[in-house]
């Protein structure tokens, strides 16, 4: 059996500058206040002897390593990453950063803002560019249907509301 990873697909290097800002927090928290304590709890395992059995050793060696991987991650994402704001062009078409108010074919409304892939939060409404709704409704304008592939069936979506605030 292999243990070679399966490709992801490019992400898009866009991001808000909210998004940006929550990346470089991330970043600041795990390096200046989760690495240090975990590193103090790790020494002080360390100090009670037989490490093979130690379970607050073992564990804390395990959270060092996702530490340091999702650090790496951040470093490199937030080097990737291209800050755009949001632009309202007057012409009512869905760009990177838009709020877009639709409805879907039971005539329930939605409210979706197109962001990053590395922000997106579906319980706040943000979904990420690179997601099978946010890829169909760019470049679409106010009235248009949008139809979205999904793996149980194919959505329309009609596009209500586009704005940038």
């Amino acid at each position: 059996m292999s243990r070679k990873r399966t490709e992801r697909p490019p992400r898009s290097p866009l991001i808000t500058p909210e998004g940006l800002k929550a990346l470089q927090e991330e970043y600041e928290r795990l390096w200046t206040r989760e690495r240090p304590r975990v590193t103090r709890e790790v020494s002080a395992a360390a100090a009670q002897g037989d490490r093979s059995e130690n379970a607050e050793y073992i564990y804390g060696k395990k959270r060092l390593r996702e530490i340091d991987s999702r650090l790496e991650f951040l470093n490199r994402r937030m080097g990737e990453v291209r800050v755009t704001v949001a632009e309202d062009r007057g012409d009512g078409r869905v760009t990177f950063g838009a709020w877009v108010r639709l409805e879907d074919e039971s005539g329930d409304e939605i409210l979706y803002r197109i962001v990053g892939p590395d922000e997106f939060d579906v319980e706040s409404g943000c979904i990420s560019v690179d997601s099978p709704v946010g890829k169909a409704l760019l470049g679409q304008r106010e009235g248009d249907e949008v139809v979205v592939r999904r793996p149980k069936g194919d959505a329309v979506f009609e596009i209500l509301e586009v704005r940038y605030a």
